[in-house]
């Protein structure tokens, strides 16, 4: 398994960095380290007593031997919101991890998964087993998940197709000067920051359709439509629009205090593999959702499940949003 490492800060030494990020023991990552496993972003050898400065990017190359040891079973805290013998959909909570990465061992949705359900430790994607599709961390909502591995390569052949339909909602700052829309900017990686990425010529192509469903003291409820999966993908389009997801730090949202992304997998369809029956789910925004709504409203309470009331902004037309029937078909 080859895995980039970036320093997110400086450490004494490359060592304790590379055991504390990869967890795994100092002496394992010593042995690692000796035998030019593990490399600086310009090829040379990485040496354990240098110390690690604020940016720099390690190059691992973990032999199999070693992976098969850091898949724990742990007790995580996630909904089953459907299950059957061929796949899971499952609500994350924001703050979950989907799978095992660098500085990310513990404590993920995967970790979760195989603690319930013993048949994930044998499916052949150790690291990632059962996961066709990413939430962000900071995201909450609906997610899909194979049971099989068959059923694995089927799932990720329809995202690649792009007939699995996701929806999302988000609060952002400001007001889109069009309430609706859809955003293409090419993403790519940032040269300068391996975490984030940038709307850059020559990026994958990347489409995000967008509704603004109401606008309150500056801060707008908007349902999103990815034609694409691109990482990301929302929060790099809104930011460049002007309007960063609430929370969303990385992407320009001067949120002090905030812990998540207001950000969530709102409904998922999709044609099961196995049956062929239509998959229809749709998941509630979670309560901190609800009390960041209630806050902005000056106390006045909302119900997700029920319907969110029509606002009048004084920078747009009055207009109603039937918040559940925006979703029914």
């Amino acid at each position: 398994m080859r895995v980039e490492i970036l320093a997110e800060r400086n450490y004494p030494r490359t060592d304790i960095f590379l055991a504390e990020q990869l967890d795994r023991t100092r002496s394992a990552i010593q042995k690692l380290l000796r035998v030019g496993k593990i490399k600086m972003e310009d090829g040379t050898r990485a040496k354990g007593s240098r110390k690690v400065l604020e940016g720099q990017i390690f190059i691992a190359e973990i032999p199999e031997s070693l992976n098969m040891t850091y898949l724990r079973a742990e007790p995580v805290d996630f909904e089953v919101v459907y299950e059957d013998d061929y796949l899971l959909v499952v609500n994350k909570p924001s703050g979950v991890v989907v799978h095992p990465a660098p500085g990310s061992w513990r404590n993920t949705l995967v970790n979760g998964l195989v603690y319930r359900y013993p048949e994930f430790r044998v499916m052949t994607s150790w690291l990632r087993p059962g996961i066709v599709h990413r939430l962000d961390g900071g995201t909450s909502g609906l997610m899909v998940v194979a049971r099989s591995d068959k059923v694995m390569i089927e799932l990720m052949a329809m995202f690649k197709e792009r007939t699995v339909k996701k929806q999302y909602i988000a609060l952002v700052h400001g007001v889109p000067e069009k309430r609706e829309g859809i955003l293409s900017g090419p993403i790519s990686r940032d040269p300068n920051n391996c975490l984030h990425m940038i709307i850059a010529e020559g990026g994958k192509p990347s489409l995000t359709g967008y509704k603004v469903l109401w606008s309150f003291n500056g801060i707008s409820l908007v349902k999103f439509d990815l034609f694409t999966g691109r990482t990301h993908q929302i929060r790099v389009h809104m930011s460049a629009l002007g309007c960063p997801l609430v929370g969303d730090k990385s992407y320009g949202a001067n949120d002090e205090g905030l812990t998540r992304v207001y950000l969530h997998s709102w409904r998922l369809e999709f044609t099961h593999p196995v049956t062929g029956e239509e998959m229809r789910f749709r998941q509630s925004v979670t309560p901190d959702f609800i009390e960041r709504i209630k806050y902005l409203k000056e106390g006045k309470p909302i119900d997700f499940t029920e319907n969110v009331p029509a606002v009048k902004d004084e920078s747009q037309e009055e207009y109603e949003t039937d918040f559940d029937g925006e979703f029914d078909d």
